[in-house]
């Protein structure tokens, strides 16, 4: 389709009549007229040869096609606000812009607090937005990363896209502190024979995969959408749970806690994390200056005493 023929202007329209489902409300939403908002669904109408909007009772519903076009008109607008908001040079002390960022609550404690409060520092005007990541990541990244600055998240869950690397982190066993079926270390059958307590999206299929490599398939007795939440679910249970040893750090996890920290019995996969991003970020002055800070932070988060693999003691190996 040739886009010089296209008129711009009724993709915002679009976007106020599928949500609105309304001629009057979408044409006050984006300061038409109710004619002139009337004449714009007749010409969508006509382009796309379907109704979009069909009556039923009192108000409208979307059609199939309209249903469709409701998350595409929201991409595309997103995509257009960013193209034509894009800007030669980044001037942190005085720009005002908002960041998103994609991210589960372990990064957000471990590492994008302190991005957050550089952020602050450095550019007083720019804020950022932490969202929590959805199982559609997985199925469509580019797409989910295309409407967001950036993504946190370890390799091994997506690929193909750019990214910059931030630090290292390496996985714990969580054990309430009373637990009379652990002692100083924790078995592979212990891992096989004992309830857990996991993470629920995408970080919980790593685990389960490192797992059923050595034949042990968790049986999970519980599930949270977040990893701060696992201590709690391990205490004054027989739950084992898989935790970062930075979180686990942060959290003041350890002696007198109510949880032990026992290391792996086996060779987990250390966590790489990294900032993700969408190409047509790219060469987006705002978005290089982001990610050039988040590396800073990251080195800093890397070297702080008992930081990346140094949170808790290894196994000692023969």
């Amino acid at each position: 389709m040739n886009l010089a023929g296209l008129d711009m202007n009724l993709v915002v329209a679009l976007r106020a009549l599928l949500v609105e489902r309304n001629v009057t409300r979408a044409g006050q939403r984006i300061g038409l007229s109710q004619p002139a908002m009337s004449a714009a669904l007749a010409r969508l109408r006509r382009h796309f040869g379907d109704e979009l909007l069909a009556r039923k009772g009192t108000g409208y519903e979307l059609t199939a096609l309209g249903a469709v076009l409701l998350d595409r008109t929201e991409v595309a607008c997103e995509m257009l606000e960013r193209v034509f908001g894009s800007q030669p040079r980044f001037d942190p002390a005085r720009e005002e812009r908002e960041f998103v960022l994609l991210a589960s609550d372990y990064a957000v404690l471990v590492f994008g607090a302190a991005l957050a409060r550089e952020i602050s520092a450095q550019a007083p005007q720019v804020s950022i937005v932490f969202r929590q990541v959805t199982a559609a990541l997985t199925d469509d990244p580019a797409g989910q990363l295309s409407t967001v600055d950036g993504l946190l998240m370890p390799h091994g869950i997506i690929a193909g896209l750019p990214a910059v690397e931030l630090f290292s982190d390496r996985w714990v066993c969580a054990v309430a502190e009373d637990n009379p079926e652990v002692g100083e270390s924790i078995t592979l059958g212990q891992l096989a024979t004992l309830p857990w307590a996991a993470y629920q999206r995408t970080y919980a299929a790593s685990v389960t995969q490192q797992l059923s490599m050595l034949g042990i398939e968790p049986r999970v007795q519980v599930l949270a959408d977040s990893f701060q939440l696992l201590p709690s679910l391990v205490a004054g249970t027989r739950r084992v749970a898989m935790i970062h040893a930075l979180l686990a750090a942060h959290l003041g996890l350890g002696p007198g806690s109510g949880i032990r920290l026992l290391d792996c019995p086996f060779d987990a996969v250390p966590v790489q994390e990294a900032l993700w991003w969408h190409p047509v970020h790219t060469h987006d002055a705002g978005h290089v200056w982001l990610r050039e800070l988040a590396s800073t932070v990251a080195a800093g988060i890397s070297a702080i005493p008992g930081g990346g693999d140094r949170s808790a003691p290894r196994r000692s190996r023969p």
